[in-house]
């Protein structure tokens, strides 16, 4: 035999789902560079909803985690979400298996096992319906500790940050202007996306300030909308939203020091900072409560104790509950006003009706010696309510 026969001759295909690995820690940083078809290798307990939902948007081929995605905490609700979309998870690899992958290794996952080519370089559970179901039953025996963490740092933040929450010590000024105002909060939590869609009605007739916390600025541009303010981690923001010409606050430290503003100066635009121990979501709505916005409206940010819960940071949540607590009435979930906003009357009933006019109209001119000026203005008059049924819906 020829070899180059022999060099020519493709190996079988092994076994299992295989793609390019890409590593991190950071969560965050991770998510920013996953491509479809990649496989996500991360160190994450307890893999919350939000985290799971970035990573079906970006078409993932597998995700490794090192820890297990289901600690027993509470309920998490991220691996759920990957199975639902036929991604395999292989879960509690430990960290040895995560020192011995390189970023842009080409990794297979088979059987809980995490192989380079033929070596295998780890191990550990490949989740399925049924273990994720029996992990997050016994994992809701721990709810009772987690509410009271949730409490012993919500009790910690209030002792520590009165003045922000009473007077407003700190909150900075932004030149925008929201007394009196309706103000649409849209931070990228549970399905934001399709959420902010649904108030396209909502924002064409109010005009509500538009702010973006995070990649939720990203979301106001890719749904057409310029956002007025950007709260949060430049990091996570992009160069577009960025630029885009709205004010932004960066989150600091007690310190004043503030991750990510050199960004913003990097890209020459402006930017102030918000020292405080509350995340991007709750300072949001702070500085619309402090300066006076007479409706907050939200999209993507936590509504229940489970979505509290599964983001898994219940320091970072301290400041929820008195925020919340704060803006009192003021404060609307974006998917009540969507569904006020929801029509009661079909479509196919207003075309109907439409239709059923026309006819009546066209009959009582034909039998009549009305002039073509009628003729002309009823054209122009139907084309004009088929203009306004179409902009309705969309």
């Amino acid at each position: 035999m020829k070899l180059t026969g022999l060099l020519n001759r493709s190996r079988p295909e092994l076994p299992g789902v295989a793609g390019t690995a890409r590593v991190d820690r950071r969560t965050e940083a991770l998510l920013r560079r996953i491509k479809a078809g990649e496989v996500a290798v991360l160190d994450q307990v307890d893999l919350d909803r939000g985290t799971a939902e970035a990573l079906v948007a970006a078409g993932v081929a597998g995700v490794v985690n090192a820890s297990p995605s289901i600690s027993g905490r509470f309920p998490t609700l991220g691996p759920e979400v990957l199975l639902e979309a036929g991604i395999p998870l292989v879960d509690g690899v430990g960290a040895e298996t995560l020192h011995a992958i390189k970023d842009g290794s080409r990794v297979r996952l088979l059987d809980g096992a995490v192989y380079l080519g033929e070596k295998q370089v780890g191990e550990g559970v490949e989740q399925t319906a049924d273990s994720v179901a029996d992990a997050l039953v016994e994992a809701k025996a721990g709810l009772s500790h987690q509410l009271e963490a949730f409490a012993a740092n919500t009790i910690e933040f209030m002792r520590r940050e009165r003045s922000l929450l009473l007077d407003g010590m700190g909150v900075p000024e932004v030149d925008v202007e929201l007394s009196g105002r309706q103000v649409l909060v849209v931070a990228a939590g549970y399905d934001h996306v399709a959420d902010l869609a649904k108030l396209k009605h909502f924002i064409r007739e109010y005009r509500p300030v538009l702010v973006g916390v995070g990649a939720g600025a990203d979301a106001l541009l890719a749904a057409g909308h310029r956002p007025a303010l950007i709260v949060g981690d430049p990091g996570e923001v992009s160069m577009e939203a960025l630029t885009c010409g709205a004010d932004v606050v960066v989150p600091a430290f007690a310190d004043g020091h503030a991750p990510g503003l050199h960004r913003v100066q990097d890209l020459g635009t402006g930017a102030v900072t918000f020292p405080s121990s509350a995340n991007p979501e709750d300072l949001a709505l702070l500085l619309a409560a402090h300066h006076g916005a007479s409706m907050v409206v939200t999209v993507g940010l936590s509504a229940s104790m489970a979505e509290f819960l599964d983001r898994g940071r219940s320091g970072s949540n301290a400041s929820t509950f008195l925020t919340r607590l704060q803006l009192g009435g003021a404060l609307v979930d974006g998917r009540v006003i969507a569904a006020l906003y929801r029509s009661r009357v079909s479509l196919g009933a207003i075309l109907l009706m439409i239709g059923a006019a026309i006819v009546a109209i066209v009959a009582a001119l034909l039998v009549s010696d009305a002039g073509d000026a009628v003729g002309v203005w009823f054209s122009q008059l139907l084309a004009g309510v088929v203009d306004s049924v179409r902009s309705w819906f969309g």
